[in-house]
């Protein structure tokens, strides 16, 4: 049981520090946050596919790394609570093969835009936002995070015992 639990609290904690690495990356290359946002970190919402491990693992990394960020406090809450209903949709969808990468793009694109209007005081309209999220989880979630998942898939039973 102990052994168990210890790679539990491990897995969740690399991938935590993977998904702080690759926002950093990212908010490097300018694509972290606001409206146009492309955060590579997001396509290891895929890994709720392998283990249960990876939901906290992913709040944790995105709690960091908004803070990280410098984001409000508002952000820092509804966004990471954005990428943990993201990760558990993933994690009950992860049976099939194309609904995974659902919650992540949805939940993100639903929540985030509210996020800049209302927190950030941003002008566009909601629908703007909402189309700009909306692409940047498209292309981290469902494109990058379609490759991690068949890279993954092949190595599943070393990597996630």
């Amino acid at each position: 049981m102990k052994k168990r639990s210890v790679i539990f609290v491990s897995q969740g904690a690399v991938i935590a520090a993977l998904y702080v690495m690759l926002t950093l990356l990212s908010s490097a290359m300018g694509l972290a946050s606001m409206p146009i946002q492309i955060r590579f970190s997001e396509a290891l919402t895929v890994l709720s596919v392998f283990s249960f491990a990876a939901v906290p693992g992913l709040f944790v990394g995105c709690l960091l790394s908004n803070l990280l960020t410098g984001a409000v406090i508002w952000d820092v809450i509804f966004g990471s609570i954005a990428t943990l209903i993201g990760a558990v949709g993933t994690y009950l969808l992860r049976k099939h093969k194309i609904l995974p990468f659902l919650p992540p793009i949805i939940s993100n694109t639903v929540i985030v835009p509210l996020v800049l209007i209302y927190a950030y005081a941003l002008d566009g309209s909601l629908a703007f936002f909402a189309l700009t999220v909306g692409i940047g989880e498209i292309l981290s979630c469902g494109v990058l995070g379609a490759l991690l998942l068949k890279v993954l898939k092949k190595h599943q039973n070393y990597i996630f015992k």
